[in-house]
């Protein structure tokens, strides 16, 4: 432990990764973070970027932040120009020890990839491996630092948040009938002007290193394109650049309502404290909306948000920026919108004539499932487990991410259409005899439920409305997992709707630790089911265990050393490539 800590280079790295004391150098890297936090919290400048200084040269910072970019990250194996996918732990170790947050940035490869339900392509840049470790060094320094300021109301790309915290901040302030505008940014990631970006950064120590990583360049196949603004989506700190790029929109907003109201003549706008107050600007990534009572407040918002992003080097785009009415129809657009997947609207009851605030699952989002769905079943064999397992997923993705809306009639309705797109695959499948035995051979009762499509090997096909729903919790004003209440964010974090029933009721088990590390998951872990006998058919509880991404990959070297000790493979001869010989692995 202390050499890792020390400014010594660990000796003897040929097998010393797997034997690293994760848990002491994560606890060691949360104190500082922490200390970092509640600095930037009292305004102590001076001690923020003393602790920042100590963090980045530490040497329990730099190894987990080769291990965040090579075994956590889900992108892992997409290699930038370096052309590295994988390290080797020999590797990784190396890597660590000459880690270092100087140098010069290389360019970003650029990879194309499709929107969902789209003919258009996003460009992603994926860095090299090294400087995505050093992109991870640095996140670790500058987030603590970025979280005691950030907005309540932003929910994107933070640690401890999500998009359900967002509509769930929409709902609440959906209260009464209200005037939003519908908003979205053209090209964020690729259009944010550098030199502003660094300036609100405000770290003399960090500036060059960030301003290289900008102005790296980007390799689309075998040209290279410069770089003048814009943070290419795909580093390990982009999204941070971004959130620290729109940093201050709200409160931004608000004072300059203050001074609009104030100049007005109108006698509403005498109490211009209270119009500021109950003024709302969520945003979760570049997607925001702002929702207030007088059309006249959502206007002067829409001019004073278009020049205060004008200023990042962004503008608004028109087509998707309009100004909605949560309960009537205004300027021909309909009531409600559109936000995070979500559709928001106001409905006024028969009964009694008050209003209702009804958030549902967005119809394009709904028409999108179904479609995905719907290939799915068309490659589907007489008896094909993975692709079974395959709709599965996708069925219990959709479902997870919408269940805490009014979503029970949209999910009777998705099962509704899905029947009759597995009643016409049944009626094709095999030519010979009635339609009504087909039917039998697929759909059956199982556990009181009718008409469940089921492969001759018993492999159930999913319901959406087998999925219930339930309440969200929004995280509690501008709280972070850096205040050190472990006992909130576990809880939250088994609250999680994109967290499956089963993990959840494993998370609850082990108290919110990995069973392996015995550390805390946070809400950014990979959380995956090991199964200690190594027999996955074996899904009995004694026999599960969640743990982390990083503990699985090293249970599964051990396993593999083990297995692997003493075994023989036939490998071709070097003389001739015809015969073969044993050589001891």
């Amino acid at each position: 432990m202390r050499q890792l800590m020390d400014n010594e280079t660990p000796q003897g790295v040929s097998d010393e990764w797997s034997p690293i004391p994760w848990r002491k150098l994560e606890r060691y890297l949360y104190r500082l973070q922490k200390r970092i936090y509640t600095a930037k919290q009292r305004h102590d400048t001076r001690a923020v970027r003393g602790l920042k200084r100590v963090l980045k040269r530490s040497k329990a910072a730099k190894t987990l932040a080769v291990r965040q970019v090579t075994q956590d990250n889900r992108g892992k194996r997409t290699a930038g120009i370096d052309g590295v996918k994988n390290l080797k732990p020999t590797e990784r170790l190396q890597m660590a020890a000459t880690l270092s947050l100087k140098g010069k940035a290389s360019p970003v490869r650029r990879v194309w990839i499709p929107k969902p339900g789209k003919d258009e392509k996003r460009p992603l840049g994926i860095p090299t491996m090294r400087d995505r470790a050093k992109q991870a060094l640095a996140k670790m320094a500058l987030e603590p630092e970025w979280e005691a300021v950030f907005e309540p109301n932003s929910y994107g790309f933070r640690p401890g948040r999500g998009c359900h915290d967002a509509i769930e901040q929409v709902f609440i302030a959906m209260r009464g009938e209200k005037y939003i505008l519908e908003a979205d940014i053209k090209g964020c990631f690729d259009n944010i002007a550098h030199e502003a970006v660094l300036d609100k950064v405000n770290d003399p120590a960090l500036r060059p290193l960030l301003k290289g990583w900008l102005k790296a360049g980007i390799m689309d196949g075998e040209v290279f394109q410069e770089t003048p603004q814009g943070t290419p989506q795909g580093g390990v700190s982009s999204p941070l650049l971004a959130n620290i790029a729109l940093h201050g929109l709200e409160e931004d907003t608000k004072e300059a309502l203050k001074l609009i109201l104030t100049r007005s003549a109108k006698p509403y706008h005498q109490g211009w404290e209270r119009a500021r107050r109950t003024l709302q600007v969520i945003r979760y990534a570049d997607d925001f909306v702002v929702i207030h009572k007088e059309l006249s407040v959502i206007k002067e918002a829409e001019k004073y948000i278009a020049e205060w992003v004008g200023n990042m080097g962004l503008q608004l785009k028109p087509e998707k920026t309009r100004i909605v009415h949560s309960l009537l129809r205004y300027e021909g657009n309909e009531p409600g919108f559109n936000f995070l997947g979500f559709n928001c609207r106001q409905y006024r009851k028969a009964q009694d004539g008050k209003i209702k605030t009804l958030i549902k699952p967005e119809k394009d989002k709904l028409r999108r499932h179904l479609m995905g769905i719907k290939e799915s079943i068309r490659k589907l064999e007489t008896d094909s487990q993975e692709e079974v397992n395959r709709i599965n997923s996708k069925i219990r993705g959709w479902t997870n991410y919408y269940r805490t809306c009014v979503a029970a009639e949209t999910f009777k309705q998705a099962d509704n259409v899905m029947y009759w797109q597995l009643s016409e695959w049944t009626k094709k499948s095999s030519p010979k005899g009635s339609i009504r035995r087909k039917m039998r051979q697929y759909f059956r009762a199982v556990k009181n439920r009718n008409w469940v499509f089921t492969t001759p090997k018993g492999k159930e096909l999913l319901r959406h409305d087998a999925t219930k729903i339930v309440r969200h919790i929004k995280v509690q004003g501008s709280r972070s997992p850096f205040d050190g209440d472990w006992a909130y964010w576990a809880t939250r974090l088994g609250h999680n709707p994109l967290l499956s029933p089963r993990r959840a009721r494993m998370l609850k088990k082990q108290k919110g630790r990995c069973g392996y590390c015995k550390l805390h998951f946070r809400q950014e872990d990979i959380l995956e089911i090991h199964h200690m006998d190594g027999n996955h058919k074996n899904n009995k509880k004694d026999n599960l265990m969640l743990i982390h991404g990083h503990c699985h990959d090293q249970i599964t070297a051990q396993m593999q050393r083990t297995h692997d000790k003493g075994s023989v493979t036939e490998e071709p001869c070097a003389g001739k490539l015809a015969s073969t010989v044993l050589k001891q692995r």
